[in-house]
C-alpha cells in the first residue's frame, strides 16, 4: 500500500500540461559523417533518467551522468542542488557516428523530455532542471538551433520550445553514486513514474535506434 501511495503522490506533482511528444519527432537534415567517437552533451531534466534513455540508444558507447554550465569548484550535488551554480544535471553521450548521427541524438532528446518548459521537467523544478543543448562545436551548436527552428515551423509542440543551446565549456562527472542509477535501482519509486516510461517511449517511437542492453559506466 505504501509503495501505490508514493507512486500517486509522485503522478500528482507532475504538471498536467507537459508537451513531451507521443509521436515521433520530424528527423533533422542529413548530416556529414565524422570519424572516431564523438560526445555530445545534453541537459533535460534529473540525470537519472537521461542518463538511461541514451544508455538504450544503438551506437551510443558510454553515458556519464554530471554537471555542464558552471565552475569545477561548485560541480558537485549539494552546491548544484541549490540552484545557484548555473550548472545544470547533465548527461556526455560518447557515441559513434557511424551508428548513429548527432541529429539522430537530437531528435531523441527532444522527444523524451519537454523543451517548452523553463527551469522544470517533471516533479523537479529549479535551474539546474533546465533544458540545454551544450555543444561541443561549431557544427553541433548550428544543427542545433537549426533542429530547434525546425521543430517549431513543424510545431511539434503546441507552445514555444525554450531549450538553451550554449557552447560546451566543460562537464563535470557526477558523483559515483548517480552513474547508472536507473539500472541498479529500476524499482525506485521516482525512477518508476518518471524515467522508465521515457525508455518505453524511445522504444515506442524510434525502433530502429533502441537497443535493450544498455551501455553502461560500471566499469569505470
Amino acid at each position: 500500500m505504501l509503495k501505490i501511495f508514493v507512486l500517486t503522490l509522485l503522478l500528482s506533482l507532475v504538471p498536467a500540461a507537459a508537451q513531451e511528444t507521443n509521436r515521433p519527432l520530424p528527423p533533422p537534415p542529413d548530416e556529414v559523417q565524422t570519424d572516431g567517437a564523438q560526445q555530445a552533451v545534453f541537459a533535460g531534466g534529473c540525470f537519472w533518467g537521461m542518463q538511461g534513455v541514451f544508455q538504450h540508444v544503438k551506437g551510443v558507447r558510454e553515458v556519464l551522468a554530471g554537471y555542464s554550465g558552471g565552475a569545477a569548484r561548485t560541480a558537485h550535488y549539494d552546491a548544484v542542488g541549490e540552484g545557484n551554480t548555473g550548472h545544470a544535471e547533465s548527461v556526455r553521450v560518447l557515441y559513434d557516428p557511424h551508428q548513429v548521427s548527432y541529429g539522430r541524438l537530437l531528435q531523441v532528446f527532444f522527444s523524451v523530455m519537454d523543451p517548452t518548459t523553463k527551469n522544470y521537467q517533471g516533479p523537479d523544478e529549479g535551474s539546474q532542471y533546465r533544458s540545454e543543448v551544450f555543444a561541443a562545436d561549431a557544427d553541433q551548436h548550428r544543427m542545433a538551433l537549426a533542429y530547434i527552428t525546425q521543430l517549431g515551423r513543424s510545431q511539434a509542440f503546441a507552445r514555444p520550445i525554450v531549450t538553451l543551446v550554449s557552447d560546451l565549456h566543460g562537464f563535470y562527472p557526477a558523483e559515483a553514486y548517480h552513474q547508472d542509477y536507473l539500472l541498479h535501482h529500476p524499482g525506485d519509486p521516482y525512477i518508476v513514474v518518471n524515467d522508465l516510461p521515457k525508455i518505453e517511449k524511445l522504444r515506442r517511437l524510434y525502433p530502429d535506434l533502441y537497443q535493450a542492453r544498455p551501455a553502461t559506466v560500471a566499469s569505470r
